[in-house]
């Protein structure tokens, strides 16, 4: 038996964004990420956070972005840092997946960890990991981590696609209660 709490699904068809406004009762949240599937080709799925309910998001963030990769040619395979997906001090959005492709059986999926986003002593950590379809015919494991530079609480989160809408089903999960 699991002890994470489903707090709540969007299923979201054709949607801007998908908001969770309400990160508060748990220590540790977590995100996951099913049929991720812009409407855009070759767009990258992102996050970011708040610290006033949602109405701007914009917290200064510190981050890393590294990947494996292989195309389904087997012409190329690797691992690799992305310096351009990592943030360091800003309030942009941060990627969670890149290059996604939109192709009727192409999406992406994963998780996001963000950790005692309530506390109004320390900065908040987080961690993904996703498996992307990109638009090269390739599979992308990308690793995400960082750090939300706020001793504000973070009370909502956002999820979106750098340009256009997106389809996803996106859960969100709570661990131990306050």
């Amino acid at each position: 038996m699991s002890d994470w709490k489903l707090l709540n699904t969007s299923t979201a068809s054709g949607a801007s964004s998908v908001e969770f406004t309400d990160l508060t009762g748990y220590k540790i949240f977590k995100f996951a990420f099913v049929d991720v599937n812009p409407a855009t080709d070759t767009v990258l799925f992102e996050f970011n956070a708040s610290t006033d309910g949602g109405s701007n998001y914009n917290v200064t963030k510190t981050t890393t972005f590294f990947y494996a990769y292989h195309w389904e040619s087997d012409a190329h395979s690797g691992l690799g840092y992305i310096t351009g997906s990592d943030i360091a001090q800003g309030t942009g959005y941060q990627t969670l997946m890149r290059d996604v492709a939109n192709d009727a059986d192409a999406c992406g999926t994963g998780e996001l960890y963000l950790f005692n986003p309530a506390s109004t002593t320390y900065v908040k950590h987080f961690y993904s990991r996703t498996s992307t379809y990109e638009t090269r015919d390739s599979i992308e494991d990308s690793h995400i981590a960082g750090y939300l530079n706020t001793t504000s609480a973070v009370n909502a989160i956002d999820f979106k696609m750098s340009s256009g809408n997106l389809d996803a089903v996106i859960k969100a999960y709570g661990l131990v209660a306050t």
